[in-house]
């Protein structure tokens, strides 16, 4: 069983969840900002996994502290952990890593090019281009690898010890919840550096095979499961959710 973290009462794991399933894990599914709490070890579960949302980790809200907190039981235990956006940010801010916002102002909604370093590279194979919807990065936190750069944002993935880690872009993104978050947040499409809503259509056209791929091994790399053979859900199946930011 794998701990889901999301953020927003109406947010989806999305196509994570569709990976996971494929790999026989079953979800437990909590929203600690609606009072859901978070387990004392991680003695139920095969990892851990916090998703994107609008807050930051910078915030003052209670469960944001808990949650960042918390992060010290799957990282003492060495049990997986992957932070998406949010919860990569997250990750660094409980390592003593700065979270903020790029220093010219420019935001990331859309694709843009990711780059492995050596080390991310001798992990896994990574898409060249990848989905984004933050206005805040993360510095890497002492102790931490870096696994993969962006030009705008230049951490975008990093690994602390064997089994946890943390990426800035979104992987589990359906073409339903792009759509979604494109109309529910479509002023955040006119921040500086954010794509029109028709270049993240052509961009999933052109960039969303990989990224799918790249998704189902990871994950099976992470849980150190074998490696998903089902022929993936539509994305038309997965449950949309409001735009996330973190």
């Amino acid at each position: 069983m794998v701990l889901i973290v999301l953020h927003q009462e109406t947010s989806s794991p999305g196509r994570v969840a569709h990976a996971l399933e494929r790999l026989g894990c079953r979800l437990d599914i909590r929203r600690p900002r609606f009072g859901d709490p978070l387990p004392a070890t991680m003695a139920a579960h095969a990892g851990a996994i916090y998703f994107g949302g609008p807050m930051s980790a910078n915030d003052g809200d209670d469960y944001v502290k808990t949650e960042i907190d918390w992060l010290a039981v799957p990282l003492k235990e060495e049990k997986p952990y992957l932070g998406i956006c949010l919860g990569a940010q997250m990750l660094a801010k409980h390592l003593g890593g700065r979270v903020g916002p790029h220093a010219a102002g420019m935001t990331e909604i859309g694709y843009y090019a990711l780059t492995p370093t050596p080390v991310g590279q001798a992990l896994l194979d990574w898409p060249a281009h990848v989905y984004q919807w933050h206005r805040e990065g993360f510095d890497v936190p002492a102790g931490a690898d870096l696994l993969a750069s962006g030009d705008l944002f230049p951490n975008q993935a990093i690994r602390v010890g064997p089994k946890a880690f943390g990426i800035q872009f979104h992987p589990e993104l359906t073409f339903a919840m792009m759509n979604r978050w494109c109309v529910r947040a479509a002023d955040r499409l006119l921040l500086p550096g954010a794509q029109a809503h028709s270049d993240h259509v052509r961009g999933r056209h052109m960039h969303d095979a990989p990224i799918r791929d790249w998704l189902d091994r990871f994950l099976a790399l992470w849980l150190d499961t074998p490696a998903a053979t089902a022929t993936p859900s539509a994305d038309a199946a997965a449950t949309p959710a409001p735009a996330n930011t973190g």
